[in-house]
């Protein structure tokens, strides 16, 4: 099986719910199974899969989680499948439950038991054809781009004054912010919120040079502990960070200083934890899902790293991921950022030549993150990959993310 998690924000860029695209079978090799792959979760349904593998706390703390099922799997016995609580799953369904009484009494069913339900792909002449299932369901998703927002406002508003509207396929900060302006909708899905950063914006604030400083020297082959902590003493965050993970990984140590904290932590881990956090703060002007995006990129990207036989550099990979969206944390083009923080040139060709032996993974990855699975299963078989390696380096991902703030 293969599955990712992608955000729902609202208009305020806070993440409000995470949608599981997930699929059980490879149709590149299972070929017999071409055009039928609205059958993949038939009988189980894909996406619960990864919520009691993962735990739904570990998945997210408060967000909504919406799982999509299908006009065979919306029958089976979910409960036993997903042990969650009904109230944080929405089940997604699309126009292939239609509106004989079976489906309707079956979305009735469910939504008795306390499941939020959500409904896709409807064209607008279909919505009165769809009216009773309409009345049940907790969210509708809109193409943006074939709805005229002010007229579904009203009829919505009117009709389902208890639906929520979401506006799918929002490719760019533009469009959100038009979108934004113009309301009507509560919650927006699409690529807009990492879009690659086409021109300067700003200049870079005099913090992020400080810490553009610190991911330079420790990536550094051999730096010096003192540059180190010099540079972290200068911003309260990094001090009490540091101090703190000081304190968890050596709890006998009675750390009382900085540089008592980064010499006990020694270069290889003082490396890592400086990789993450100073992301992190890189990130605190940008909305939360840039660092979980980042950092999840940073370790699918190392843990892919055996997968592709590549394990001698699963470090750079580590790296390459960290730094695949430094464009949108320092408001630069790519290149700009890239002139600022010293990567090495495998990691630069890959984010700006699309090339050089770490690329292939870098894409394979961004394949997967936009659950784009007709290319990630071609390049499952090319490379002669396994699929549940990759999946269960995906979750180990989204574990190692969650660990990371808990």
């Amino acid at each position: 099986m293969i599955a990712t998690l992608i955000p729902l924000f609202d208009d305020k860029m806070k993440v409000c719910a995470y949608s599981i695209l997930a699929q059980r079978e490879n149709f590149f090799v299972n070929s017999g199974l071409i055009g039928l792959s609205y059958l993949d979760g038939a009988q189980y349904v894909a996406g619960f899969d990864i919520v009691d593998t993962m735990g739904i706390e570990t998945l997210s703390a408060d967000a909504e989680i919406f799982v999509e099922l299908n006009n065979i799997s919306i029958f089976t016995d979910l409960d036993e499948q997903c042990h969650a609580p009904h109230d944080r799953l929405v089940l997604l369904i699309d126009n292939t439950v239609t509106t004989e009484d079976m489906y309707v009494n079956r979305i009735r069913q469910l939504k008795e038991l306390g499941y939020k339900l959500a409904i896709s792909k409807l064209r607008i002449n279909q919505f009165e054809q769809y009216r009773e299932i309409l009345s049940m369901m907790d969210y509708i998703m809109l193409n943006h781009r074939k709805i005229v927002i002010d007229k579904a406002k009203i009829y919505f508003g009117k009709i389902y004054p208890n639906i929520k509207l979401c506006a799918v396929g929002v490719d760019t900060q533009e469009e959100y912010e038009a979108l934004c302006a113009g309301g009507g909708y509560n919650l927006y899905e699409g690529r807009f919120f990492r879009t690659p950063i086409m021109e300067s914006e700003k200049v870079v604030a005099p913090l992020k040079v400080n810490y553009i400083h610190l991911l330079n020297i420790v990536n550094e082959p051999d730096f010096d502990l003192t540059d180190a902590a010099q540079i972290i003493g200068r911003d309260t965050a990094l001090i009490l960070s540091v101090l703190e993970i000081a304190n968890r990984l050596t709890p006998n140590a009675q750390i009382s200083s900085v540089q008592h904290a980064v010499a006990m932590l020694g270069q290889k881990e003082l490396k890592r934890w400086i990789n993450t956090a100073v992301t992190k703060e890189l990130c605190a002007d940008k909305p939360n899902e840039i660092t979980r995006l980042t950092l999840i990129r940073a370790k699918f990207a190392e843990n892919l790293a055996p997968v592709f036989e590549k394990a001698i550099l699963a470090q750079e990979l580590f790296l390459m991921g960290l730094f695949s969206a430094v464009d949108i944390m320092l408001d630069k083009p790519m290149k700009e950022a890239l002139d600022m923080v010293q990567v090495s040139d495998n990691i630069r060709n890959a984010l700006l030549e699309q090339s050089g032996p770490l690329y292939p993974v870098l894409y394979f990855m961004l394949q997967y993150e936009n659950a784009a699975w007709t290319e990630v299963f071609r390049l499952l078989v090319v490379d002669d990959m396994d699929m549940d390696d990759v999946y269960h380096c995906y979750l180990d991902a989204l574990k190692w993310y969650r660990e990371l703030f808990t």
